[in-house]
């Protein structure tokens, strides 16, 4: 991980702020070609919540991909042999497994369930494809294609919409090899820092850090998701008061957050 992609603090913390979350109800079902910006603009001013310089705004990658037209029917797939031969194995339906396959670099575990590595880089169960609020018969969602461009196109649309500079996250729910429970976590991030690097600094007891870099867009993400639920209807959320520095540069990216596999111990 290389420091220069990271965003260091002047002063290790800072007096405590409050943060304010809270969702944006009232946004349809979302279909490919929907503006995203306009709806939840509309949304917005429907529930009497003006947008903030400095607010963060957690996007649910599902409607994201709904937009961008990330939504197929199982019915077409076609399982190869491998993709028919994991799922005896694995007890799935072929045309899932096949669909998997092809959204992923490499098939990293096949025991008890798929992990893979996305051709994003991402390593998650069954390559992110989700059955859950997708309507239609057999149909399933994917990861938008690139996660970091959708966000910052997002970020663009609700400013130019709004006059306000924001941040915006997309989340997703990973699971995690050394814990149960499901978390959201970052994958696309725009305008704020996507990690904060305190190597260097020093601790309350002036110990100097060694290795502290917090994920801190997964850390809003996983606060975000606190109000979304998979039932709850509330695909976006407005978190106000989390004090950074608005950046369009690389840092401002879930792909800087990926773990390089030669410093990964699960790979």
């Amino acid at each position: 991980m290389k420091p220069s992609s990271l965003v260091k603090r002047r002063r290790l913390s800072s007096p405590a702020a409050t943060l304010t979350i809270f969702p944006v109800p009232g946004l349809p079902e979302i279909a490919k070609g929907d503006d995203l910006a306009m709806l939840i603009a509309k949304a917005m001013k429907r529930a009497r919540i003006e947008l903030q310089d400095a607010d963060i705004l957690v996007v649910a990658q599902k409607i994201v991909s709904k937009s961008e037209g990330q939504v197929l029917s199982l019915s077409g797939i076609a399982p190869s042999a491998r993709a028919r031969q994991l799922a005896k194995q694995l007890r799935k339906d072929a045309q899932l497994v096949e669909l998997i396959l092809r959204e992923s670099r490499r098939v990293l575990r096949s025991e008890r369930v798929l992990i893979v590595e996305t051709h994003h880089g991402f390593v998650c169960a069954n390559a992110g494809i989700d059955h859950s609020n997708v309507p239609g018969k057999n149909c399933v969602a994917l990861l938008p294609k690139e996660p970091d461009v959708s966000t910052r196109r997002l970020a663009r649309d609700l400013r130019k919409r709004t006059g306000k500079r924001v941040g915006v996250i997309i989340s997703d729910t990973f699971g995690r090899p050394w814990r149960l429970g499901l978390t959201n976590v970052a994958i696309g991030v725009a305008g704020l820092p996507a990690l904060l690097d305190l190597r260097g600094q020093r601790d309350r007891d002036r110990k100097v850090l060694q290795a502290t870099v917090l994920a801190v867009a997964d850390e809003l993400a996983s606060a975000a998701g606190l109000l979304m639920g998979k039932s709850a209807g509330i695909p976006v959320v407005v978190i106000r008061g989390y004090d950074y520095r608005p950046t369009d540069a690389s840092e401002a990216t879930a792909a800087s957050m990926i773990r390089p596999a030669r410093e990964d111990l699960f790979r």
